[in-house]
């Protein structure tokens, strides 16, 4: 059996500790060095030769985040690790999956050939924004699905006897269904336009939520332009209450604002992206133990099916 290592990248440190915890195995040695005119550089600090190495790295904004990346597997490969999994919590540029408009990049195509030509065996990521993504690759892709936190949590933790889900938008609804079939619930949709990216002119609540309490969810908040709007209008239509479930907290520009100004209760968010400050309507539950399993699964040749809520 190959030797097993994790090293984690300068954008998810917390989450790859937790995760190292969960495993059972400490982070490896590996360091991220810069040159005065800001260039990176990635050494081992150890021998990986052989070794299954797993290397987590959310590819959130900037974009050195992803460079490091590639440089982490670069580095991985020319130090000649066995065999090398970028665990990828948050893959960024996801949105960018097609040409919606002339003369524009499909920005997810290159990130998964620059993966790819950087020399990763197989990358690992979490509710990719468009499933097509998966197609990008040339190499295995374990797509892990955030339900398996939420929907125990959910359970366990929120009384759903008075409860309905809703989508955002129309683009969410395969995501909110999922929810609503499972837990036996009604769903909601909410249909927006937009003028322009980030901003929304118009949006109408489809369905009724007279005196529901709604859980609204999505793979991403970014702005939270679309969540908060969504929340205040379901609140208008005679909900009791709108809370949110979101994988991945962008949170960016206004968010933190919106959100408190906003009718949502609560939202419910993971920890693929860390959140650059806390706040009381937020609650972070950690997605460290099913990266933890997943990784042992892929070791041990096991299907990790498993470990998703069928």
């Amino acid at each position: 059996m190959k030797e097993i290592k994790l090293f984690s990248g300068s954008s998810t440190r917390q989450l790859s500790e937790e995760i190292s915890r969960y495993f059972g195995e400490p982070l490896g040695d590996m360091q991220t060095s810069r040159f005065s005119d800001g260039e990176m550089q990635v050494i081992y600090n150890s021998s990986i030769r052989g070794a299954s190495v797993n290397l987590i790295q959310s590819t959130i904004a900037p974009a050195d985040n992803l460079l490091e990346l590639l440089l982490m597997i670069d580095s991985a490969r020319r130090a000649s690790a066995g065999y090398i999994t970028a665990v990828i919590p948050y893959f960024g540029y996801a949105r960018q999956d097609r040409k919606d408009k002339p003369r524009v990049p499909i920005s997810s195509k290159l990130v998964a050939n620059l993966v790819t030509a950087s020399g990763a065996d197989r990358v690992m990521t979490m509710d990719l924004h468009a499933q097509q993504i998966q197609g990008f690759f040339d190499i295995p892709v374990d797509h892990l699905k955030a339900e398996a936190i939420f929907m125990p949590y959910l359970r366990h933790e929120h009384n759903l006897d008075n409860t309905i889900f809703a989508s955002p938008d129309v683009g969410g609804v395969k995501r909110a269904r999922t929810y609503a079939k499972y837990f036996e619930k009604e769903f909601v949709i909410c249909d927006k336009e937009r003028e322009k990216a980030n901003e929304i002119s118009k949006m109408i609540v489809i369905g009724n939520v007279e005196g529901k309490d709604v859980i609204l969810v999505d793979d991403l908040i970014d702005t939270a332009g679309t969540m908060t709007m969504a929340a205040d209008q379901i609140i208008k239509n005679g909900a009791r209450s709108v809370s949110a479930i979101c994988t991945h907290a962008v949170l960016s520009g206004p968010a933190y604002e919106r959100i408190e100004k906003s009718q949502l209760k609560e939202l419910l968010v993971t920890d693929t992206i860390p959140l650059s400050k806390q706040s009381p309507k937020i609650k972070v539950i950690s997605c460290a133990k099913l990266f933890a399993n997943a990784i042992k699964y892929v070791y041990d040749n096991k299907s990790i099916q498993s470990l998703f809520i069928e």
